[in-house]
């Protein structure tokens, strides 16, 4: 049974929330606020099954996101997760500000698969359907969603869900599942007590599996719990795997000690940071080149703070354009290679740009950094982990440094490591990898200090 995320995006009052109802029979809207004001506020979350051709079931989990430009953080909390987004566009008022917004954050965020859906279409003639879907043909042009379906719906008749059932699944079937052996990490996006059970946190499950009974690290603050239960898609389960929308009963920590933005991931793998060398983009729709040692606000997964970026060797980052750059945190979180992330402007608060973290554990003084920068912007795994090992030089690299800085099983390390090492190229001694090159000076001074030493102690 293959599971997906799936995403709203969207203009406030598009009929976001209504479509997601109107596909699942449930109401996303949780807070009774929302209720009142007829507006979604924060993440809302569904779940349905659709049959699949081959006989199978597509498990779908939702994440409804708000439309106000008021609760974009909010709704940058939900869309690191997806992995296929629903594009809703209103027959009736066709493409709005969010629109536009909504539309760049899931273009930084690096989204790949979705479907565009005009809603309302009951409200409007076949004219005026006509006309909006030109305008948002045109508006998707040169585009992930230039080739995806643009499917008419009305939720409130039910006309042309059908068909945007159909388009979901035959999308589902495009996109290649997450990869549930890597190492899990589960962005927590709430945190609530349920009566009889005590500390639960969900989130999508972005990589790996999670199985009841097992430990885990809460991140940044190193905390050790416990996954006494274990629940997708409101159902109890033995494990969540990568791509699933999940809850989780803890024990070992209280709603005080956790909330969004924290992650869960193996205890003792990894090292929060508050350095990350990454690939920033700046939107060409930016108001004003973004100059070295700026302020933003910094969104990455479920998290949320205030970061600096200092660009390599350069003043100021143009509109449309692209640069290496450090990120300066004010406290430790957990990052790690891939990683997607949106920067806003720090005053008036508007989205600006985003990009990829490359390397979360960066040292003082580097050579060659934007070579090496390069090469694991290219993601290809072996070379990243020759850079790896060279830029130790000497001292060399553990395993466990190689699994706590890339993410990879050391499994899949030493399996990608074997050609690099029967070559010579690196050396492996105990637990430490060392550079066949850095290996022949540190040979070449240790036999220079040994004759210098029998030089200046002979025995003659």
């Amino acid at each position: 049974m293959k599971s997906i995320i799936i995403g709203t995006a969207g203009h406030i009052d598009h009929g976001k929330t209504a479509l997601v109802k109107a596909l699942t029979g449930i109401d996303a809207d949780r807070l009774a606020e929302e209720k009142r004001r007829g507006i979604t506020i924060d993440l809302g979350f569904a779940h349905m099954a659709l049959p699949t051709p081959d006989g199978g079931t597509l498990q779908i989990g939702f994440v409804d996101v708000p439309g106000h430009e008021r609760f974009v953080r909010n709704m940058l909390a939900g869309v690191g997760g997806i992995d296929l987004v629903l594009l809703v566009i209103a027959a009736d008022e066709s493409i709005k500000p969010q629109t536009r917004e909504h539309f760049d954050i899931l273009q930084l965020l690096g989204v790949q698969r979705g479907i565009t859906v005009l809603t309302k279409s009951d409200t409007v003639d076949a004219e005026t359907l006509d006309v909006v879907r030109l305008e948002v043909e045109e508006f998707l042009r040169g585009t992930f969603l230039e080739r995806a379906p643009i499917v008419p719906v009305s939720s409130l008749t039910g006309a042309g869900l059908d068909n945007l059932k159909r388009a979901i699944v035959a999308s589902a079937a495009q996109g290649e599942p997450r990869d549930s052996h890597a190492l899990p990490r589960l962005p927590i996006d709430r945190v609530f007590t349920m009566k009889g059970f005590g500390t639960v946190v969900t989130g999508t499950l972005i990589s790996g599996t999670i199985h009841r009974e097992d430990e885990l690290e809460v991140f940044p603050s190193g905390r050790k719990v416990r996954v006494r239960g274990v629940q997708v898609h409101g159902k109890p389960a033995d494990a969540a795997i990568a791509g699933q929308r999940t809850a989780l009963n803890l024990a070992g920590a209280s709603t005080e000690d956790l909330s969004r933005g924290m992650m869960l991931a193996p205890p003792d793998t990894f090292a929060a940071t508050r350095r990350a060398d990454v690939r920033l983009t700046l939107l060409a729709s930016a108001p004003r080149p973004l100059r070295n040692r700026s302020r933003v606000h910094f969104h990455s997964n479920t998290m949320e703070t205030v970061a600096e970026i200092a660009l390599h060797n350069a003043k100021e980052l143009a509109r449309g354009k692209e640069a290496f750059a450090r990120l300066k945190l004010p406290a430790a979180a957990l990052l790690l290679p891939g990683d997607r992330f949106i920067i806003r402007q720090f005053s008036p608060v508007i989205t600006i740009g985003g990009g990829t973290v490359l390397d979360a554990a960066p040292i003082p003084r580097q050579t060659e950094l934007a070579d090496f920068l390069h090469v694991l912007g290219e993601g290809n795994r072996v070379p990243t982990l020759e850079r790896r090992i060279q830029r130790r030089y000497r001292a060399g690299i553990t395993l466990a440094q190689l699994v706590a800085e890339t993410g990879w099983r050391a499994e899949s390390i030493q399996s990608a490591l074997a050609p690099t090492l029967n070559k010579k190229q690196a050396h492996r001694t105990g637990d430490i990898l060392i550079d066949g090159v850095a290996l022949a000076v540190l040979k070449a001074l240790i036999l220079a200090a040994v004759a210098a030493f029998h030089k200046k102690n002979s025995l003659s």
